[in-house]
């Protein structure tokens, strides 16, 4: 059996134990201040009716899945860090959470066997992503996508992870490109774009 490669994420984490509740508090700051921390939510919010089962990919301490928990949908959020997941239970109660690694998305061998009307991956998590597994986890949101469900994905410049590179694996992933954004308020996306939102859909 071979090893798994750890993401990104837990190498920085491994190396300051204390990164993960660092960054729990710096979004429970944000809201107790009153800061906008929904904007992506209210995207996905958009493009789905009441009742939507959402896949919340990376889901961190469960602002964008709590939201749309809130709204009405049905949630699933997974992310590979236990202590942002704990914190997703404690604050924003009502979605199922799981830890698990994206990269080894399998959600049938859990239980949870129907797909996904939206999967939104936010938060620069694609760039967080050892990269040997991008394209693993690209292929995991298609199979996990109701036949006509759709994934957003958003991420910024400058992190080690090409636009058009990660607009290829999606390709090599089985996914089409709908839209592509620069912001979550729908900004159109240029070539001097410092921020990618892409609509995807799984390839007929």
């Amino acid at each position: 059996m071979s090893r798994r490669t750890p993401s990104q994420w837990e190498e920085i984490t491994a190396a300051d134990p204390a990164h993960s509740a660092w960054y729990v508090e710096r979004f429970r700051g944000m809201a107790a201040e009153g800061r906008d921390i929904f904007g992506e939510a209210r995207l996905v919010d958009a493009m789905v009716g009441r009742g939507a089962r959402v896949l919340d990919a990376g889901c961190g301490p469960g602002r964008i899945g709590g939201y749309l928990h809130r709204a009405g949908h049905v949630v699933v959020g997974v992310d590979v860090d236990p202590v942002l997941v704990a914190a997703a239970e404690q604050d924003n109660p009502g979605p199922t959470w799981m830890v698990g690694d994206l990269a080894e998305l399998d959600l049938t061998a859990r239980g949870i066997a129907e797909g996904f009307d939206v999967i939104v991956c936010a938060g620069n998590v694609m760039t967080f992503l050892a990269p040997t597994t991008r394209e693993a986890v690209l292929e995991g949101f298609a199979r996990h996508l109701a036949p006509a469900g759709r994934v957003v994905v958003g991420f910024g410049a400058d992190r080690g992870y090409e636009f058009p590179q990660f607009l290829a694996d999606a390709e090599t992933a089985g996914l089409t490109t709908d839209l592509r954004l620069s912001t979550w308020d729908l900004r159109p996306f240029t070539d001097d774009s410092g921020f990618l939102v892409a609509v995807l859909s799984r390839a007929k």
